[in-house]
């Protein structure tokens, strides 16, 4: 650390004085001197037509349902209408795994995993993963009589689905150069809280359950997967989360290197924050390497965004912009020439 600071200390003398060079050249700065501006490379082209209001109206619908908790009416209406949104897209298949697993609570889930796939025909595949169910408690609210009630789920829940629907969307339109499968996965969020004495084997059990009944060949794994989660809350910050770092770092690198091309380094700062449970670290398990956007290190509680498992988790929270730069980041990838 020591080191490290006399280093920082260093390059800010360095730097100070490099300024002020600059500031020195500046003044004497001719018209003709405007051309060299011309070798700035300009942002990234965005591919696709990411609509971000499209997403928003996506992430209403679905709590329009209520809470999706395995079990209940709410769950399985928005289930159907889920994969009425997969087949308006016209994909090549639309794979509807229905199962049942067990809560560490004892109670038997019946749960509902959607995988649309596109460009079939393709073996080199990326796989694009949302869960969309809702957390039954709202345990982390700051009012106890509200623990045991569900959150709405607008934001961890909704928003990872909201963007895929609309990259499926744009899918219908246009082809991809490799295969694309779409995963909405079931019951991530009926984990069991205050710490992993389980090795969060309580949580993602959608997955778990995917993982279980893969639906590919033998040996034709995707080449990788984008899992989203909590990627519609305001001034939300996406850092490298630390499992995605380390056991998917060639993706989570291709990723962050995406946004920076489109502009978007801001919002995909460069740094690595703290590994989460969450569905990738299933997938990692599995030979797939898998890499989780995810607010997991807000400004505010340098973990996840303050409202996370309340019945704050409403609209209100959610906002186009960080949507927008998570889908277009998404969708260039999608539309890239290669995988």
């Amino acid at each position: 650390m020591e080191t490290l600071l006399l280093m920082n200390r260093s390059l800010l003398l360095s730097l100070s004085l490099l300024l002020a060079l600059v500031s020195t050249a500046s003044c004497k700065k001719t018209a003709t001197d405007t051309r060299n501006d011309k070798n700035i490379a300009p942002k990234k082209e965005s591919l696709g037509n990411f609509n971000a209001d499209s997403a928003y109206s996506y992430i209403e619908k679905q709590l329009e349902f209520g809470p999706r908790v395995p079990g209940t009416d709410g769950h399985k209406a928005c289930a159907s209408w889920l994969e009425g949104k997969l087949r308006e897209t016209k994909p090549d298949t639309l794979i509807v795994q229905r199962g049942e697993v067990r809560a560490y609570t004892g109670a038997r889930l019946p749960i509902t995993n959607l995988m649309a796939s596109y460009n079939l025909a393709n073996p080199n595949r990326l796989l694009l993963v949302a869960h969309w169910d809702t957390r039954p408690w709202a345990d982390n609210d700051a009012v106890p009589a509200n623990h045991s009630k569900p959150l709405p789920g607008a934001n961890d829940g909704g928003s990872g689905v909201g963007v895929l629907l609309e990259i499926a969307r744009n899918l219908a339109i246009k082809k991809p150069a490799y295969g694309i499968d779409i995963l909405l996965v079931d019951a991530e969020d009926y984990g069991r809280s205050g710490g992993f004495s389980d090795n969060g084997d309580s949580w993602c059990l959608g997955t778990q359950y995917f993982i279980e009944n893969l639906p590919y060949p033998d040996g034709l794994l995707p080449r990788y997967a984008i899992v989203l989660d909590m990627v519609g809350g305001r001034d939300a910050r996406f850092s490298k989360e630390y499992t995605s770092h380390t056991q998917a770092r060639e993706y989570t690198d291709k990723i962050w290197k995406e946004a920076a091309a489109l502009g978007l380094a801001d919002r995909f700062p460069d740094r690595v924050t703290a590994g989460v449970v969450d569905d990738h670290t299933f997938l990692n398990e599995a030979g797939i390497p898998a890499v989780d956007i995810v607010e997991c290190d807000n400004h505010i509680t340098n973990s996840f965004p303050p409202y996370w498992h309340t019945m704050q988790d409403d609209m209100s929270n959610i906002d186009r912009s960080t949507l927008g730069d998570v889908g277009k980041t998404v969708l260039n990838l999608v539309y890239s020439p290669k995988i």
